[in-house]
């Protein structure tokens, strides 16, 4: 049987449910898909999704690396830019931004120092796709 393809879902680590929550659904508008505790004393495991996009969140040490990059390639970049900078988020007011090798980009940076590039290729090069 060959291998398929499907998805990549990355797990980003957290520390904090609450600021995790508000950073996640509050300012970028995802929902939470599940909730998952061993025990109500231990660790969060989570997902949230939004528009395809689906990210797993961890407080369990060892669900990865604060500081993880994650590039999400969208379409409506500038929209979705317009809409989180509406919300007045206290600790992040991020821009866009054109990179020399083209398109457009915007990076939000979670409470656990995670990077999310949300980037987005020039209609040129969304019409050979």
């Amino acid at each position: 049987m060959a291998l398929t393809y499907r998805r990549t879902i990355p797990i980003l680590r957290s520390f904090d449910e609450a600021r995790a929550k508000a950073f996640y659904v509050g300012f970028l508008g995802f929902t939470v898909g599940f909730e998952h505790r061993f025990e109500p004393s231990l660790p969060l495991y989570f997902s949230v999704e939004r528009d395809g996009i689906v990210l797993h969140i961890s407080e369990h040490h060892g669900d990865g690396s604060p500081g993880a990059h994650v590039r999400i390639d969208v379409t409506g970049l500038t929209a979705f830019h317009a809409e989180i900078t509406a919300r007045n988020y206290r600790n992040m007011r991020p821009g866009l931004e054109r990179p020399e090798w083209g398109g457009t980009e915007m990076t939000v940076i979670d409470p656990a120092g995670n990077r999310l590039i949300f980037c987005e290729d020039d209609p040129a090069a969304q019409a050979e796709r």
